[in-house]
């Protein structure tokens, strides 16, 4: 029996596939047997140890579905068989939550939250945002990616280190919720350290094949430089 077709807009989440090897290896289990298990016990009848073996080498990436039953065969939760999770909905995966729990625990109707979920665009309010925070144990940074908010954000931290930092703190602020004089500390650093690149640039003489190479790699990479930097001055981390 083939494999159903995944639904366009219903991609696999990140898969793990070392640590599936791994812990099916660790309960003493063949391919064969996932496989067994898999079409006795969650009604997948297509499973085969061919198409178990594909996801532990990383041919082909499980389904939502797929990825829950394997996560029960291998007795384990369906987070240790993810990657890093990158959206929402991979990280409502992680979690083991049903997108109904998710609408109910932040207040929000099911097709509301299923349509923010699937278009990358969370439109909560900042006590939905604070409930759905706690609820996917999402860190700072995580929270931010996961609404969206990672182009805008890398906007105002380009244009602080460019231009005048102070001028970003209360923008950045409203976005990242950080106290504010580690806020500042941080804007002030990363201000800094751009515009040393920047001088070194100019006392290369300037004008060569590599001018200026370092500062836009800076900049297009503001977003880690942003966290790596809070996550040092927070005594908790980010």
């Amino acid at each position: 029996m083939r494999r159903p077709q995944a639904l366009p807009n219903q991609p696999g989440p990140p898969f793990n596939a070392p640590a599936a090897r791994r812990l099916r290896a660790a309960l003493g289990m063949g391919p064969e047997h996932v496989a067994h298990d898999m079409r006795a016990s969650y009604g997948l009848p297509y499973v085969s140890p061919d198409l178990v073996v594909a996801w532990e080498r990383g041919a082909l990436t499980p389904t939502s579905p797929e990825l829950t039953a394997l996560a029960g065969v291998l007795w384990c939760s369906p987070g240790e068989l993810i990657g890093q999770p990158r959206t929402l909905r991979e990280h409502r995966i992680a979690r083991g939550l049903a997108p109904e729990d998710v609408a109910r625990t932040v207040g929000l109707e099911l097709l509301a939250y299923m349509r923010m979920e699937e278009t990358d665009d969370w439109r909560g309010t900042d006590r939905q945002s604070s409930a759905l925070a706690g609820l996917l144990d999402l860190s700072l940074p995580d929270f931010v990616t996961v609404t969206g908010r990672n182009p805008k954000l890398a906007g105002l931290l380009r244009g602080a280190v460019t231009t005048r930092w102070q001028a970003y703190v209360r923008p950045v602020g409203k976005m990242v919720h950080l106290d504010r004089r580690l806020l500042e500390d941080t804007l002030q650093e990363l201000h800094q350290d751009y515009q040393g690149r920047m001088v070194a640039t100019l006392s290369w003489g300037g004008g060569g094949e590599g001018s200026g190479a370092s500062g836009l790699d800076f900049l297009d990479r503001i977003l880690d430089h942003f966290w790596i930097r809070v996550s040092d001055r927070s005594p908790d981390g980010v």
